[in-house]
């Protein structure tokens, strides 16, 4: 379990805003740059499910069960890389059979299956990111305002 620090920023029904800091460990993250959409700085916003029941203004620990960080940076990241093989893979052995050259046919199915990835990618990423596995929990409340 990965766990950050961060202040409660609102709450609704079931989870919370929580401001936290970048740490050290955003600075060897390859997604790091993704994070200041929320504004940029060091400063991060992030929905947190509330299971500690924390209140406006506490200071709180978040946990992330890494298994499902590491199941989400695998599809981000490793499974589009493996489609554009795939799909390399299949324009070579297709290229023969509609008698064009296989360099070409290879590159367009590698870049076909690598976009048509990122529909996969977009579509199972909306269905994750309902799932609670996914989204960090609040599980400690360290200082209460």
């Amino acid at each position: 379990m990965a766990t950050e620090e961060g202040v409660v920023l609102r709450i609704d029904s079931r989870t919370a805003w929580v401001k936290t800091q970048k740490t050290k460990s955003c600075e060897g993250c390859s997604s790091r740059g993704a994070c200041s959409v929320m504004g940029g700085g060091e400063d991060m916003e992030v929905q947190a499910i509330n299971a500690a029941g924390g209140k406006v203004g506490d200071r709180v620990v978040l946990s992330f069960d890494t298994s499902s960080l590491l199941k989400a940076t695998f599809l981000l990241y490793v499974f589009p890389i493996i489609c554009m093989l795939v799909g390399a893979f299949a324009g070579m052995q297709v290229a023969p059979a509609v008698n064009f050259d296989p360099s070409i046919v290879s590159a367009i199915c590698a870049f076909s299956f690598f976009g048509l990835s990122f529909l996969f990618v977009k579509s199972k990423g909306n269905r994750m990111a309902q799932k609670d596995a996914y989204r960090p929990k609040i599980i400690r409340i360290v200082k209460q305002h």
